[in-house]
């Protein structure tokens, strides 16, 4: 499997330029209302599910050793989400609050829409830039996490989920038969406070103290307060209200996303707290190539986990003898998986399918399976 086009060709990297769809429909919701709000749905989940079935699997894999320089159109659309990420809500607060004529159940629907923007695109994109080493992709990523109030996420995903994905010590890889819902309580309760304590423990390695200036911990608070302070001095308690409404639609698009790619699937415990190595077998696999145009191949998850440094348009794809894969693309899955029973029927097979061909000396996975295995030795 290999690239066929040029890397470096704008021609290439333009399928992933198609979030700025998201542009126009949301400009056309805010200042007409009415059936111009079902866009953002109709768009991210109905065209991207379409175009999946139509233009099928994309499995070629691109040298990975490309320069950087080769990525500029990759990586530039990324870097320019955040100033069209921020005019997208805060203009859209402006003109309802203040010149607009859409009646409440409009507005919501309008943020939610907005929602599905900031999180289907924006904390994708945040994703990636928290996983570069420059400091300004790192600090878009962190103004991108704050636009929706959940920059903790940046901690837990670096200092806790790429360490102990499919372990009992990340609450982010979702459990055989664990229902989305309940997941999703129990990812919005467990992660703050695992994100801080494993800020803490990396300070405290430094001789530092939890409290410190250096904890990032203050840089999110800060930053979520001006982001919530701005909706505020723009639209008033409505504004503030409608930009917590977005965050919420964000955040639940992204753990949805989260439950998604781990489903399931569990390290080898080796014995004292001690486990196997990850490889690509512990994440889902998924090649549909219009949602990872949307996703910038964030559905090249094993990889991602196997190779966390990789840049998006460098990602490979794996095949079924290396790696679980998803029947569907995530556009898709989205819906299937807010509804547990559906889910289950559709996802619990390809499980068992997975322990058999992966791990077929384990017998019982009763503890895999309840999350009681030990604790990683070494996790904080």
């Amino acid at each position: 499997m290999t690239q066929t086009r040029p890397l470096g060709s704008l021609a290439s990297a333009l399928p992933f330029w198609l979030s700025l769809g998201f542009v126009p429909i949301l400009a056309a919701g805010t200042v007409w209302g009415g059936w111009w709000l079902i866009l953002p749905v109709l768009y991210s989940a109905g065209l991207f599910s379409l175009l999946d079935w139509f233009t099928g699997l994309n499995e070629d894999n691109p040298q990975t050793d490309a320069p950087l320089g080769q990525l500029f159109w990759y990586r530039l659309i990324t870097l320019i989400w955040f100033p069209v990420q921020f005019g997208l809500i805060y203009g859209a607060l402006w003109w309802v609050t203040h010149r607009g004529t859409l009646t409440g159940p409009e507005m919501l629907i309008l943020f939610y829409g907005l929602g599905i923007a900031t999180g289907a695109v924006g904390i994708v994109y945040a994703h990636e830039l928290m996983h570069q080493k420059t400091a300004s992709e790192r600090w878009l990523g962190d103004l991108l996490m704050a636009s929706t109030l959940y920059s903790h996420f940046r901690s837990e995903h670096l200092r806790v989920h790429h360490l102990w994905v499919a372990t009992p010590r990340d609450a982010v890889t979702a459990r055989y038969n664990e229902g989305f819902w309940r997941f999703f309580w129990r990812v919005l309760r467990d992660c703050p406070r695992s994100a801080w304590r494993a800020e803490a423990a990396m300070l405290a390695r430094a001789g530092k103290s939890p409290w410190a200036a250096a904890n990032p911990f203050w840089r999110y608070a800060a930053l979520q307060a001006a982001f919530l302070l701005l909706a505020f001095v723009v639209g008033g308690w409505l504004g503030l209200g409608l930009f917590v409404w977005q965050a919420l639609i964000a955040v639940l698009h992204l753990e949805l996303t989260n439950y998604i790619e781990h489903y399931g699937l569990t390290r080898r415990h080796l014995g004292e707290g001690r486990y196997e190595h990850v490889l690509p077998r512990h994440s889902w696999n998924a090649a549909h190539r219009a949602s990872n145009w949307l996703l910038i191949n964030l559905q090249r998850h094993s990889d991602h986990h196997y190779k966390p440094d990789r840049r998006f348009p460098l990602l490979q794809t794996y095949t079924t003898e290396q790696a679980p894969q998803l029947p569907l693309g995530y556009p898709t899955l989205l819906a299937v998986a807010a509804i547990p029973p559906l889910w289950r029927r559709l996802m619990n097979p390809r499980v068992r399918a997975w322990r058999r061909q992966f791990y077929p000396d384990v017998t019982d996975w009763s503890a895999y399976k309840a999350g009681t295995n030990p604790m990683p030795r070494s996790a904080r």
